[in-house]
């Protein structure tokens, strides 16, 4: 494509170059002749002096940038559009291969692409356009909407519901049984989970997640929300819409997340938590309380200000120790002569 037209495609507009031919996308690092790239951060400017690529993507015009330059709106976004341009496969069904297990009573829709080693339980419904991987276990009665994919080695269980658009990376497990016993005689005594787990349209699940199914009710995923690898979300747990969830989250049982939530890296949310719309909570934090809106960090999570400046007093505290041990000390000394004084 010539950089005019990926401008215009992106409504955009270029500096210089107009004519170049750009066969691909990639990053500044990475990016050689005939590729284009972007700015989305100013720190990285200088890395472009070193840049192979024959273009890049700016918020802003940089009179320092030697390459031609696309301005637009949003370079993150507009980057990844052209990723889609580039290197996006377009969608062809491939029907059920030979060693696909579909069971009576199961239907599936149009275009559908089901490889083999997939295992269809009875009485599932596939919408039109989804693709099933080797190895996927999907059991019976489950819904599944149409245009999903769902990689290799997922499992699916028996009675759980899937929405449209959903990604469903390898090694994915929802519908689980959830992690309930009462102890009896002296014996952990299981809890049957007898619920189901509800993932809502355009939701991504990321490989090796684990969503629990509910004891009773349903354990529910939003529609729009992200789920990176390695989440744990336990049994009736509610995510809200378009929420982010970072790998090594665990999210323990019955707690409710709004929409727009972020939960960072190996956060740690504690059962029948209220989290509001809005929260972003910090990597590794430790939620024990119901959070209102705002930003939230440490164990337990405290508010992002208050927190700093706890942890500006915790670097503090061997110096403090210190402080402390002299003026001991000192009072010690005082206490002494005031006494010899006395006698």
């Amino acid at each position: 494509m010539k950089l005019i037209e990926i401008s215009d495609m992106l409504g955009g507009r270029v500096t210089s170059g107009h004519d170049i031919t750009i066969g691909g996308a990639c990053g500044i690092n990475d990016a050689r002749k005939g590729q284009i790239t972007y700015l989305a951060d100013k720190k990285l400017t200088g890395k472009l002096t070193s840049t192979q690529a024959s273009a890049v993507l700016v918020r802003h015009e940089n009179p320092d940038i030697d390459i031609p330059q696309v301005v637009v709106s949003n370079p993150s976004r507009a980057f990844s559009q052209l990723l889609r341009v580039f290197y996006g496969k377009p969608y062809k069904a491939s029907g059920v291969m030979d060693g696909a297990h579909i069971s009576e009573g199961a239907t599936l829709g149009k275009d559908v692409s089901i490889y083999p080693g997939a295992y269809i339980g009875s009485g599932v419904t596939i919408g039109d356009k989804t693709a099933v991987y080797p190895g996927v276990y999907i059991g019976e009665n489950t819904v599944i909407g149409q245009e999903c994919v769902i990689y290799p080695n997922a499992v699916i269980r028996e009675d759980i519901t899937i929405g449209s658009r959903v990604i469903i990376q390898p090694g994915a497990v929802i519908g689980s049984d959830g992690f309930g016993y009462e102890m009896d005689a002296g014996r952990h005594v299981k809890i049957p989970q007898i619920g189901t787990v509800i993932v809502e349209d355009d939701v991504e699940i990321g490989a090796n997640t684990t969503i629990d199914r509910a004891t009773t009710g349903a354990t529910v995923i939003g529609a729009g929300t992200k789920i990176d690898n390695l989440v744990q979300i336990a049994h009736n747990v509610k995510i809200g819409r378009n929420s982010i969830i970072i790998a090594q989250v665990g999210i323990a049982g019955s707690s409710t997340i709004g929409d727009y939530v972020v939960l960072a890296g190996q956060a740690g949310i504690s059962d029948h938590v209220e989290i509001e719309t809005g929260v972003k909570v910090g990597a590794q934090s430790g939620v024990m309380d119901n959070l209102k809106a705002g930003m939230y960090l440490g164990t337990p999570s405290l508010p992002h200000l208050n927190f700093k400046r706890s942890f500006l007093i915790f670097t503090k505290l061997p110096e403090l120790n210190v402080r402390i041990a002299r003026l001991e000390k000192i009072l010690a000394d005082i206490n002494k002569d005031a006494k010899l004084k006395q006698q």
